[in-house]
């Protein structure tokens, strides 16, 4: 029995010790010009206003949602494609899980497909850009699909957005 305990307690001993020392070979061996992730250029995003987020979390929208949506230039970004979507939620409630479906089309067949999602819920009023990203396909027409987690989408495209909430 007191061999047991002893055993139990050098082993413990040792994988401390063992832990301690590992722990600071690699503080030692660190690069003296490597930036912390906290400090690059790339700043947070401003966090959303109290109303904003009071809207939000009124009940969401079940049914027919009704946005308007500007497309911005795409651009390719090494084998795939990026295309920003400004959209403007013109319903009265929240739309939760807004999603936007892009499809490809080369000579009347499908040649790719891609996706962008809103990870928040879109207040009423409240505008945000949603990226599909997609594998690039050159001279390619494309189709989008606008969905939402509680129904279906009424998309509108326009210039400039309206000013009715």
């Amino acid at each position: 029995m007191k061999h047991l305990a002893l055993t139990s307690a050098l082993l413990l001993g040792f994988f401390t010790f063992a832990t301690t020392a590992s722990a600071q070979a690699t503080k030692k061996s660190a690069k003296k010009d490597v930036v912390p992730a906290t400090t690059t250029a790339t700043a947070a995003p401003a966090p959303p206003s109290p109303e904003l987020l009071r809207a939000r979390m009124r009940p969401a929208l079940k049914g027919t949602a009704d946005i308007e949506f500007i497309v911005g230039a795409g651009k390719k970004v090494g084998n795939g494609y990026e295309m920003p979507v400004k959209v403007k939620n013109m319903s009265d409630a929240p739309i939760v899980g807004l999603r936007i479906d892009s499809y490809f089309y080369l000579n009347g067949k499908e040649a790719g497909a891609g996706e962008g999602r809103l990870r928040t819920a879109l207040a009423p009023g409240e505008e945000a850009t949603i990226t599909t990203e997609s594998n690039y396909v050159a001279g390619a027409q494309s189709q989008m699909r606008f969905s939402h987690a509680n129904g279906s989408v009424n998309p509108k495209q326009v210039k400039k957005f309206s000013a009715k909430k």
